[in-house]
């Protein structure tokens, strides 16, 4: 592996100021071994819509799209919501995905970190997420999910603090530079 650093895009799947999947990638841009470059990104898009896309789609969907074409990967943090993936995160992949067959996020290489106040750790939504990034044509990064469940007792500070979850998800991250590096 060369020493530039890996450029990764963190897309958390919620809005909320306080929001858990924002903390978890706030952790993991502090907390990891200097070889990732981990900008956070945002989701809050218009509600895709076919007649607005193309050339003409608005600024914030190209300006979204270019940046997940600019990353080297992505790692998603998505909360559960009903069992699934909350709506604005799937909005943002839907916009993404477009157009079929040359998106942005065709062949990208995503890590995927799903977490909840449940003990459960939106083990339901990080399945959901994974069947919508197959459906886009990403590359998934194989191994032990990184599910985190009662989060709210590992976040401090607007970030995950916790020593063992950082530990279990920066090993995600080695696989997906690993991937990424080929």
């Amino acid at each position: 592996m060369s020493s530039a650093k890996t450029k990764l895009l963190g897309l958390p799947g919620s809005l909320r100021r306080e929001s858990y999947s924002r903390a978890v990638l706030q952790g993991l841009a502090a907390d990891n071994d200097g070889t990732v470059e981990l900008q956070i990104g945002h989701v809050d898009l218009p509600l895709y819509n076919s007649d607005l896309d193309g050339d003409d789609a608005p600024e914030a969907v190209r300006e979204f799209r270019q940046a997940v074409a600019a990353s080297d990967g992505l790692v998603i943090a998505t909360p559960e919501y009903n069992h699934g993936i909350p709506g604005v995160l799937k909005n943002a992949l839907d916009w993404a995905s477009r157009p079929r067959g040359s998106s942005s996020l065709m062949g990208k290489p995503v890590l995927v970190v799903s977490a909840s106040p449940a003990f459960t750790g939106g083990v339901r939504a990080q399945a959901q997420l994974n069947e919508t990034l197959h459906a886009a044509e990403c590359r998934l990064v194989g191994g032990p999910q990184i599910v985190i469940g009662n989060v709210g007792d590992k976040v401090r500070d607007g970030r995950l603090v916790d020593p063992a979850i950082l530990d279990f998800a920066r090993e995600g991250l080695k696989r997906l530079q690993a991937m990424i590096a080929g």
